[in-house]
């Protein structure tokens, strides 16, 4: 519930050398003990990359920012976009008092005792800025504790979270706070954070410039993270710096060369070969529809080639597993009803666990996938059913299988002469289901592979029993 230094210190505070005096860039500029992410994080309104569509000359976010803003907000987006650094600027436009809570250790006691904090505080005037990270890690519990203070304004709430809010905050703290989306960055935005990065004295001081290649590199494998790309620079930099001689003293022959990072410095340093893709390009495209047409031809080699290349390039994890929950039940469907399972489950382990751990979720699924046998049968049934629908082929709902749980029902007819399927063998009991336009009408053809095989001929007595009593085949 206190501040960390390392992610909200006073941006007018030097940067402090490292303890010993820490080595230095070849431009002879001590190294803070700071992760370069931490020091480059933006301090004014103006450092800020990306994001224009909430920093507009009038919007909600700049206002906030500049300090003339008082809504409690939610910053929602993909990571590394600039989140935390939004929550460090209102705090610091505010004048008030800063405390942040993480979701993944606090509780409900800590948020109300912050809370009870900023009610004092306020009391004397004193208004408090609550930072609340990974806010969808919260229970309905505890975002239900922050409602009052929220409402009343004891604390202004800054909420960062990586979750669609409309599905993981409870309504009412929502309706009690300004949603604002942040956009992952694009390839330009992650060049100038290098740039700035490499120029700056709180950065690389100049002390190394990169090729093409590896600026093109870096930006690939950053996936529109400014932190992973600032991570990886700085992983890079170290290693090009170790190898041209500086020694613990940061002494070096010439201390103000400037060294070059080639992609191969860059793939050394994060251990992660260039892949030629475009995450919002061809490349990106082209790639996950070899993925998934690779899949469906069964090519399980071919189908981990192409995984393999999307998650090197620092492809979202999150995309890979919505194209794999997609393709369960387009291609696979009833012929092996576990695939889904799998897809789904991978799914979990994705927002549950994070990379890189869960890359071997999501191999397991490809694998799993790519192995079934395949079935169209759910594509062709749902594609025949909405044609049907919106060819005005409806009817009304037989009256036996109106709802009669009100007043006036079986006057009315509903629900009269409705068959309990329990109470007949096997479960099933002939009687009318569809609308009179639609019976006899087959939408489901099951195909010969995996458990579709075996479920043919059970969809085929299912039907025979069931359409004892129809009126004859629907009319196409």
């Amino acid at each position: 519930m206190t501040d960390d230094p390392g992610l909200f210190a006073d941006p007018a505070d030097p940067p402090r050398p490292a303890a010993g005096g820490g080595p230095a860039t070849p431009g002879g500029v001590r190294r803070p003990q700071a992760p370069l992410a931490v020091r480059m994080r933006p301090e004014t309104l103006e450092e800020i990359v990306g994001q224009q569509h909430l920093l507009g000359e009038r919007a909600p976010l700049r206002r906030l920012i500049e300090g003339s803003g008082a809504s409690s907000v939610l910053l929602y987006g993909p990571p590394g976009t600039g989140k935390t650094t939004m929550a460090s600027l209102i705090s610091r436009a505010t004048g008030g008092r800063f405390e942040a809570l993480s979701a993944l250790s606090a509780g409900v006691k800590e948020v109300r005792t912050v809370i009870d904090l900023a009610r004092r505080r306020l009391a004397h005037g004193e208004q408090t800025v609550l930072f609340i990270d990974e806010v969808h890690r919260f229970s309905k519990t505890q975002q239900d504790a922050l409602l009052d203070a929220v409402e009343n304004r004891i604390v202004l709430l800054v909420a960062a979270t990586t979750e669609n809010p409309s599905f993981s905050v409870v309504a009412p703290l929502l309706s009690r706070s300004l949603v604002l989306q942040l956009r992952s960055l694009t390839d330009d935005d992650i060049a100038a954070v290098v740039a700035r990065a490499i120029a700056s004295p709180r950065g690389l001081a100049g002390g190394v410039e990169l090729t093409d290649e590896a600026l093109d590199h870096l930006i690939a494998v950053a996936g529109g993270d400014a932190r992973r790309a600032l991570t990886a620079l700085e992983a890079t930099a170290d290693g090009v710096v170790r190898d041209a001689g500086v020694d613990s003293d940061g002494a070096d022959a010439d201390e103000h060369r400037v060294l070059t990072i080639e992609v191969s410095d860059v793939e050394a340093a994060i251990d992660r070969a260039a892949v030629r893709y475009d995450r919002d390009g061809d490349q990106h495209y082209d790639v996950i529809s070899a993925f998934i047409k690779s899949i469906r031809g069964s090519d399980v080699d071919a189908a981990l080639h192409y995984l393999a290349r999307m998650i090197a390039a620092g492809e979202d994890p999150r995309f890979i597993a919505r194209r794999l929950m997609i393709h369960a039940s387009e291609d696979i469907g009833m012929a092996d009803p576990t695939a889904l399972q799998s897809a789904v489950a991978a799914a979990q382990v994705v927002q549950l666990v994070g990379m890189p751990e869960a890359r071997l979720a999501l191999t397991q699924a490809t694998i799993h996938l790519a192995t079934a046998p395949k079935s169209a049968g759910v594509v062709k049934a749902m594609s025949e059913s909405m044609a049907d629908v919106s060819a005005g082929r409806i009817g009304n709902v037989p009256p036996h299988l109106r709802d009669g749980h009100y007043a006036g029902a079986e006057a009315l007819g509903s629900a009269v002469g409705y068959r309990y399927p329990h109470e007949y063998p096997g479960g099933v009991v002939a009687q009318q289901y569809p609308p009179d336009p639609l019976v006899g009408r087959d939408y489901y053809h099951p195909s010969e592979h995996g458990f579709e095989r075996e479920l043919g001929p059970r969809v085929t007595r299912l039907r025979s029993i069931v359409r004892r009593i129809t009126k004859g085949p629907a009319k196409r």
